[in-house]
């Protein structure tokens, strides 16, 4: 069976993963065949952080598929600028709706809120940590366009360090047999170490270099991403990274034939406008398939998944997370929660060592 919420996609198994993006291929041949799939469903939207794409993204695909949404854009509009409590929230939506969507910029906050929800929970992002449908996003937009998830010698460039997007999918491709990973990125933006630890323990091949020429040769997928300004708390830092990684024409000359761009959006200065009109920039038609594979996945959380309590994890009392950004810092009620890896406990919210 499906688990019960997405927060991370590595909750699902490849065979579970696949069923999901051949789905979202059938969609997107056939939308009109899943016109009335979530019939008489409600979707709760609860964004705390600013998106275009996501947001809607979800928004469309729940009204494709029949059903309808509430929430917010805004916490600032809502009881959260009151002092309400993440778990308070979530307990009150998930009374009232089939299935949540939570948008947060603190690591951690969509695990803390599946403790609470009486229905399932679809992480949309949580501070710098995972984008696990942005994920997914991706993997059916390889499936349609590289034509496979193996196999792919994958660079990854920009904000390495707080990029959410890269994290899901360097866990995520890491399953797929013979995949590996360019890291192209400054040493203050590098991957985090976590995941290249998870890396090392998939069996899994990553190199790290510092310009985008040094491996354009080698890629089969480069997946730009841009400096977030809002991840940084000091703005001379943030200056100082901005426009260091411009993918222009030149440097598409110097990428295979083949070559597939991605980008999770939105792009600040970090591809050139001339880019789009090279026939290898996919990113625009990504945003589409996210929408297709969204679709998929609110299908089958809602067939499979009803009202229900939720489970209480056991609790780790003596584990303290040492990550400043960590959703246990703002919302102190949360159960102390570890998971054991072959590096010793980690948090079980944002995955960072006590």
């Amino acid at each position: 069976m499906l688990a019960r919420n997405l927060i991370d996609l590595n909750q699902l198994s490849l065979e579970e993963l696949d069923d999901i993006t051949d789905m979202a291929c059938r969609i997107s041949r056939h939308p009109s065949h899943y016109s009335s799939a979530c019939r008489d469903k409600l979707m709760a939207t609860l964004f705390y952080e600013p998106s275009t794409r996501t947001q809607m993204s979800f928004q469309s695909a729940m009204l494709r598929l029949g059903g309808k949404i509430i929430g917010f854009d805004n916490p600032g509009a809502t009881s959260v600028a009151k002092g309400e409590s993440l778990k308070d929230t979530v307990i009150v939506l998930s009374g009232y709706t089939d299935i949540l969507t939570i948008r947060h910029p603190v690591e951690g906050a969509a695990m803390a809120a599946s403790l609470y929800s009486g229905v399932p929970v679809i992480n949309a992002g949580d501070g710098g940590h995972l984008h696990p449908t942005q994920t997914l996003t991706d993997v059916v937009t390889l499936r349609n366009v590289a034509g496979r998830t193996d196999r792919l010698v994958i660079g990854m460039c920009g904000d390495l360090a707080n990029g959410r997007t890269v994290h899901s999918l360097c866990k995520c491709m890491a399953r797929y047999g013979g995949n590996s990973f360019v890291f192209i990125s400054s040493e203050t933006l590098a991957m985090p170490a976590y995941i290249k630890e998870y890396l090392t323990g998939c069996g899994c091949q990553y190199s790290e270099v510092r310009t985008i020429e040094e491996a354009m040769p080698y890629l089969d997928v480069l997946y730009m991403t841009r400096i977030q300004r809002e991840r940084f708390t000091d703005p001379d830092e943030y200056e100082a990274q901005k426009g260091v990684y411009v993918l222009d024409s030149k440097k598409m000359r110097l990428g295979k034939p083949d070559l597939c761009v991605l980008h999770p959006l939105p792009r600040v200065d970090e591809i050139a406008y001339e880019v789009d009109d090279d026939p290898r920039a996919y990113y625009f038609r990504q945003t589409l398939y996210g929408m297709y594979g969204r679709m998929a996945l609110i299908i089958r959380l809602t067939s499979e998944h009803g009202h229900c309590v939720p489970e209480k994890p056991a609790a780790d009392p003596d584990f303290i997370c040492a990550n400043p950004k960590c959703i246990t810092k703002v919302e102190p009620y949360l159960p102390r929660l570890s998971l054991e890896t072959p590096k010793g406990k980690v948090c079980a919210y944002c995955e960072h060592h006590s």
